[in-house]
């Protein structure tokens, strides 16, 4: 049932999109039938494939070591409390600072190249994952340590038989939002440093008011988003299983 309502809201949102480009113009707003060549164009000559693999590469690769970093750092500010209290004003410092503005330094650094690229994207990604997992193992079922705690249980059991497993749904929740911004650090480093990817597909088609092709681009990204999202879903029901499990 919830697919057919899906499908219905796709629907509706195809006919505002071409009620919005019959009264604005196709040079601002292409029609539907209109992107859709132009993708079968893009789709052709391989321009959107090549562009699509190279930021692809940028992406995951800035994220999975995202992941790794923060879940990392997240858990082992949980597990040792003083040394979270101690991160923990630095952590939350960064994770309000602006990434944008490190970008310079980056560039300065690691130059223009994918190396650059992808430390855009882990920067963007890994605060957080590192804070939703701090967050997690902080919020820990305080009833449930005090009675492991009654019965002689070891910090190191109950933070694996506890802890860790309350904080999955964080750890998820993390995941899912530095994926988010991993895909939107994606295209500013592809921006910012060599114009490549499908942001630079997105620089060339914006500055030449090419919008056919520029809303193609656009959609390609919403497709690898939402997949991304629906993948790290399934992720967080795994999670659940294993949480439910170890308690």
């Amino acid at each position: 049932m919830i697919n057919l309502y899906r499908l219905g809201v796709l629907v509706l949102l195809i006919a505002i999109w071409w009620a919005i480009s019959h009264v604005a113009g196709a040079n601002l707003v292409p029609a539907p039938l209109e992107t859709l060549r132009a993708a079968g164009t893009l789709v052709a000559d391989g321009r959107i494939a090549t562009a699509t693999l190279e930021s692809l590469r940028v992406y995951f690769s800035g994220f999975l070591l995202a992941a790794i970093a923060g879940v990392a750092a997240g858990l082992l500010m949980g597990a040792i409390p003083r040394l979270g209290r101690a991160l923990e004003v630095y952590v939350n410092a960064l994770m309000a600072t602006p990434r944008v503005a490190f970008i310079p330094l980056i560039i300065v650094f690691l130059g223009l190249g994918v190396e650059a690229k992808i430390a855009i994207v882990f920067l963007g990604a890994v605060m957080p994952i590192l804070v939703n997992t701090y967050a997690g193992i902080l919020n820990s079922d305080e009833e449930l340590v005090e009675m492991a705690r009654a019965v002689g249980a070891s910090r190191i059991q109950i933070y694996r038989t506890i802890m860790l497993p309350g904080a999955l749904p964080f750890v998820a929740v993390g995941l899912r939002v530095g994926a988010t911004i991993g895909l939107i650090n994606t295209v500013v480093a592809e921006l910012y440093t060599a114009v490549s990817g499908l942001g630079g597909l997105l620089a060339i088609y914006g500055n030449t008011f090419q919008m056919a092709p520029y809303f193609v681009v656009v959609l390609v990204l919403a497709l690898i988003g939402s997949a991304v999202t629906y993948a790290l879903r399934l992720l967080e029901l795994r999670f659940n299983r294993w949480r439910s499990t170890a308690g």
